[in-house]
């Protein structure tokens, strides 16, 4: 394959960032805009997206993301180690606790929950499998960016400043590693009420057999019930199942 070629697969490929939440339809006409690129470059992208089952039309001149994502992303689900190797942990954890079981992971810039297992008295998330989560709010990122080496974080830090300083938390990089540094040593972080005012996650991070992070295992309950749970020995239950699917992990 040729730069040209590459370019070109790579600018049709993009056609499908710009769908998202506050967008959902877009007509070739505007996908031709959006993309810069002639209107009938961008007609034939749409018909190629379509024809692979990537796009689908919605109404005479608007399209949507196609069934085929649906397809990928249950092979996705399939091929995660995470979800292989952990899945019977998280079932496990549920049983014993009675909490949802959830596993988050860093996806580029994207935090994400990739699975869930419900508990007895499921709590209602407003975040699911593949809607992008805040960064810097919440169990599950804390951890998984304690886990971070510092060029990374640095990075994070950088390119989200904004989001750093809504989310409280320091901004000047010494102290914003400091922060994150102290999760790492206490090896799980318990958010009350940070993502969703009603809601309470304990979070310990995940490992591939290098060391680095993988992701995040949370269980999940209402501000009220956290409570009331002994949160240590909470923690050494999470910690403990964290440690079995780690170690099984690539």
């Amino acid at each position: 394959m040729n730069d040209k070629t590459d370019s070109s697969l790579s600018r049709m490929l993009s056609v499908l960032d710009l769908f998202s939440e506050q967008r959902l339809q877009w007509s070739a006409d505007d996908i031709s805009a959006a993309l810069q690129v002639s209107i009938p470059t961008g007609y034939r992208y749409v018909r190629i997206l379509t024809e692979a089952g990537l796009l689908q039309r919605s109404t005479e001149s608007q399209y949507t993301l196609g069934p085929r994502i649906i397809v990928l992303d249950h092979y996705i689900r399939q091929a995660d180690p995470v979800l292989q190797h952990g899945i019977p942990f998280m079932k496990e954890l549920v049983s014993q606790t009675g909490l949802d079981c959830v596993v988050s992971a860093l996806l580029g810039q994207q935090l994400l929950d990739t699975h869930r297992e419900l508990g007895q008295a499921p709590a209602n998330l407003s975040y699911g499998r593949g809607r992008p989560r805040p960064l810097f709010k919440g169990g599950a990122p804390k951890v998984i960016l304690a886990g971070l080496g510092p060029t990374a974080l640095h990075k994070l830090l950088d390119a989200h400043i904004n989001e750093v300083a809504a989310a409280g938390l320091p901004t000047e990089w010494s102290e914003f590693r400091r922060y994150y540094s102290q999760i790492r040593k206490v090896g799980y972080y318990l958010s009350v009420g940070e993502l969703e005012t009603n809601l309470a996650a304990l979070a310990v991070p995940l490992h591939h057999a290098d060391g680095t992070v993988a992701g995040a295992l949370s269980l999940v309950t209402s501000v009220q019930r956290m409570a009331v749970i002994d949160v240590e020995k909470l923690a050494q239950l999470v910690m403990r199942a964290a440690k079995d699917i780690s170690a099984r992990m690539p």
